[in-house]
């Protein structure tokens, strides 16, 4: 599994600001629409139940909401970068630019867990996250996104 197999470059978006979490949400939900075809009313319902589980923002700017959908038939993630963070309940307390979600088939277990953990890796790396916010071009972002786990794996 690689980051370009998870986030196609349709899938990486700028947004200007997010009144609050649940806009991002929103937002996060209807890019993965836009993207893969995803109903964004069943994604943004998923991730607002994970999300009352418990906040899915890790820290240094960075959430990572993620949620199980009925129907769909392989991972998928959306990327989006704020212009200004928005208050996400992250565990550090601060605001949060960066927002990766991932939309897991219902049946996934290993594998969920896998692009999970391999998203998570990636974008603890405050150099990858300083690159991410230095560029704000969707394309830009999906490259410097999926070109990360490359220099990683070398």
């Amino acid at each position: 599994m690689t980051l370009s197999t998870l986030v196609k470059p349709d899938a990486v978006r700028v947004v200007t600001a997010a009144s609050s979490k649940k806009r991002l949400i929103h937002d996060l939900a209807d890019l993965a629409e836009a993207a893969y075809g995803i109903d964004a009313s069943a994604a943004m319902h998923a991730l607002l139940e994970r999300e009352a589980l418990g906040p899915t923002g890790v820290g240094h700017g960075v959430a990572l909401p993620h949620a199980r959908l009925t129907g769909l038939d392989e991972m998928r993630g959306v990327l989006i970068l704020l212009e200004k963070p928005v208050d996400f309940d992250a565990v550090d307390r601060q605001p949060v630019d960066i927002a990766l979600a991932l939309f897991a088939p219902e049946e996934a277990g290993v594998e969920h867990l896998k692009a999970l953990a391999l998203v998570a890796r990636t974008l603890r790396d405050n150099g990858i996250c300083a690159k991410l916010r230095a560029n704000p071009n969707p394309a830009k972002l999906h490259a410097i996104l999926t070109e990360a786990q490359g220099v990683k794996a070398a």
